[in-house]
């Protein structure tokens, strides 16, 4: 009987996890081209291109999609059996809700070992491919967009402005300054002109109308330079656009980035990192005390001598004053230097501490996607069995408003963890140790056949104490 049991359940939870798993993965990933929409409009992007970026970022956030699904496809099935009275018929047979949740719970803790190996394995590929394609998509530039009245400096060796554009073709005050990195500008003015691309999207030419080309030419700075001005009516200017087409970038380029490593990668380069960070500490200490001979020797030593003391108030006038001036400039030129090996040091010893922050928080990442499978199965089980409502109606609601909570308890750790306001295992863990909690409650009140969101047991409480009179006094 058991064993039929679980076979029901399990069979009941798979249909509304994958769909709800394939709608997670659709929304991230649309969420993530909102986000990126700049890079993609006008870039020319062919098929096969667009279809493999998709691919990547699907890939890159299936743990993230993971979590989702099993909260609103546990809350799905839970409440189903309970919308149609089968929870009932289990309760009534004797089984416990703890029993009938086990073969989910067995499944959620198997797709939880999935996702990590997913995050561990698979993910680190997918994210170099995703971000180096990311790359080439970015530099690519085969459609301009040349705005009015700001100078465009993308064209390598010229600076262009347009002061006002017509259907995006028609051009007035032009003003094209071409770069040769000799200390010697060329510049051409037009009044007017159109603009126009090739058709293979090699070549950006502009046909200019009435303007004036001024050229220097020979040694800059020297009686041999010489200076043209050229007023033309027509003139075709031609700038080469094959730089920025979409070229395959070599994948090495990124894989030292810390998303790009697996569990035992990144352990290992944090390990290297700390002992970095540990030999800075000596490095400073080896630099900065020879700058200081006597740092050890205490300021207020000459107020030991009472006869000085006596007769001098301030440390100052010790010091002659033919040696004042020599005396201060070199403390100053000490100071100075000392100051600048702090700064070296300090910025060197902050870059390392907050790569080291990185790597910890991808270490943490890869456990708490895979074990928030549990917890938010854990919340939406007994919510499931509680509600009794089936269909994307209140279970959607429900699982949503936890799925928030979670994601800002988790962004929020992981960002205090950046900002070196909490240790990386505390901050990753956040959300976690957050819905536990909440978890264990709902199960009790499960366990319990609680009337949570029951909205005739609060009429009836509000009744009971007297709530009800009140109100209808009120209205």
């Amino acid at each position: 009987m058991f064993k039929k049991l679980d076979k029901l359940i399990i069979k009941a939870f798979i249909g509304p996890f994958l769909a709800t798993f394939f709608i997670a993965v659709f929304i991230l990933v649309v969420q993530f081209f909102w986000l990126y929409i700049d890079d993609f409009v006008g870039k020319g992007i062919d098929t096969f291109t667009l279809i493999q970026f998709i691919g990547y970022v699907s890939t890159t956030l299936v743990p993230l999609a993971l979590p989702l699904g099993i909260l609103l496809s546990s809350i799905m099935t839970f409440g189903n059996l309970g919308e149609s009275f089968e929870l009932v018929a289990i309760k009534s047979a004797g089984i416990p809700l703890i029993r009938f949740m086990r073969p989910v719970l067995i499944v959620s803790m198997l797709l939880g070992v999935v996702a990590f190996a997913f995050a561990n394995y698979v993910i680190p590929v997918a994210e170099l491919k995703m971000r180096t394609l990311l790359y080439d998509i970015r530099v690519a530039k085969p459609a301009f967009d040349i705005k009015e009245g700001v100078f465009y400096k993308k064209l390598d060796g010229y600076t262009i402005k347009v002061g006002r554009k017509e259907n995006d073709s028609i051009i007035h005050n032009v003003v094209i300054y071409e770069h040769n990195y000799s200390l010697q500008d060329n510049i051409i003015l037009a009044e007017k002109g159109t603009m126009t691309i090739s058709g293979d999207q090699r070549f950006l030419s502009f046909n200019l109308q009435n303007g004036w080309r001024y050229q220097e030419k020979g040694s800059a700075g020297t009686t041999e330079t010489e200076y043209y001005r050229l007023g033309f009516k027509e003139y075709k200017k031609v700038f080469d656009l094959s730089s920025f087409k979409l070229t395959k970038t070599a994948d090495s380029t990124f894989k030292t980035y810390y998303k790009m490593l697996s569990l035992q990668q990144l352990t290992t380069v944090a390990d290297s990192l700390e002992g970095v960070i540990a030999k800075l500490g000596q490095k400073s200490r080896r630099d900065i005390r020879p700058m200081f001979p006597l740092q050890s020797v205490p300021d207020s030593v000459w107020k030991n001598n009472k006869a000085v003391a006596k007769k001098v108030k301030n440390f100052r006038e010790l010091i002659p004053d033919s040696l004042k001036r020599n005396v201060y400039s070199n403390a100053v030129t000490k100071i100075s230097g000392a100051k600048s090996s702090i700064d070296f040091l300090s910025y060197e010893f902050v870059d390392q501490q907050k790569q080291l922050r990185l790597h910890r928080i991808e270490q943490h990442r890869k456990f708490t996607l895979s074990f928030a499978c549990v917890v938010l199965f854990l919340i939406g089980a007994p919510l499931g069995s509680i509600i009794r409502k089936g269909g994307l109606g209140l279970p959607l609601v429900i699982s949503v408003f936890f799925f928030i909570v979670f994601h800002i308890v988790n962004t929020t750790g992981e960002k205090m963890v950046r900002e070196d306001t909490m240790k990386p295992g505390a901050g990753m863990w956040m959300s976690t140790v957050v819905l536990i909690p909440i978890g264990i409650f709902l199960t009790w009140k499960a366990m319990k056949d609680s009337n949570l969101f029951n909205a005739e047991f609060y009429y009836r409480t509000m009744r009971r104490i007297g709530l009800s009179r009140w109100l209808k006094r009120k209205e």
